[in-house]
């Protein structure tokens, strides 16, 4: 599909989780120190939207159950369970505004 605008940069202030729908998936973009990052807002355990959790370092924490991912490559970083890996998307930013390379 390519890249999709996702928003102006200024919709995605630092410290946030947001959630946005692109090409029909949920997508949560996380702005870390200024540097965004975009994954599946699904929680592979139980499909809650991470948009609703929290930012912990480099990871994002689902707000039902604490599974913990990382948010520079969809890793599960954190659970008693096995679950999936979210999918990682690539961000651009260009002019002040937000891309995501959904493919």
């Amino acid at each position: 599909m390519g890249k999709i605008f996702a928003g102006s940069a200024s919709d995605f202030p630092e410290g946030s989780i947001n959630q946005v729908t692109l090409d029909g998936r949920d997508i949560a973009i996380v702005n870390i120190n200024g540097k965004y990052y975009a994954v599946d807002d699904t929680c592979t355990h139980a499909g809650a939207s991470l948009a609703e959790g929290k930012i912990d370092g480099d990871n994002l924490v689902c707000g039902w159950h604490g599974a913990e991912f990382d948010c520079t490559t969809g890793k599960l970083a954190k659970f008693p369970a096995p679950i999936r890996d979210l999918t990682p998307y690539t961000i651009h930013e260009e002019d002040g505004n937000i891309y995501v390379e959904v493919l």
